[in-house]
């Protein structure tokens, strides 16, 4: 059951995942509607979800990570501790450059000296 107490949803607390985000579902509710996610931090981001959760709470597979062991959290070796947090936009995001040279080069103005 959600806990808050101004929450309009209703339903059983499926699981929670490493970072303390609670995922619940009410098959009651309309279609796509049934699962949702109470987040541990209040700045709202999907990467704070974990990837098993995340697709399980987009419809992506049926059963949860703790009834599926294939999308089980925590049993790889290459998994890192933590969901890692979203980049974009700040000075940690990944810049492409190309390694190319360029066809075309710029025009640089020369001023000729005048005698």
């Amino acid at each position: 059951m959600s806990t808050l107490p101004r929450d309009t949803k209703y339903g059983r607390l499926v699981g929670t995942d490493r970072a303390g985000n609670k995922f619940f579902e009410n098959m009651e509710e309309l279609p796509l509607r049934t699962r949702w996610v109470e987040y541990a931090k209040h700045d709202y981001d999907a990467a704070q979800i974990e990837p098993g959760w995340h697709a399980w709470i987009s419809y992506s597979v049926d059963k949860p990570p703790t009834e599926d062991a294939l999308i089980a959290t925590g049993l790889r070796k290459f998994e890192k501790p933590y969901p890692i947090p979203n980049y974009t936009q700040t000075r940690g995001a990944f810049k492409t450059y190309s390694t190319t040279k360029p066809k075309i080069s710029a025009w640089e103005p020369v001023a000729a000296q005048r005698t």
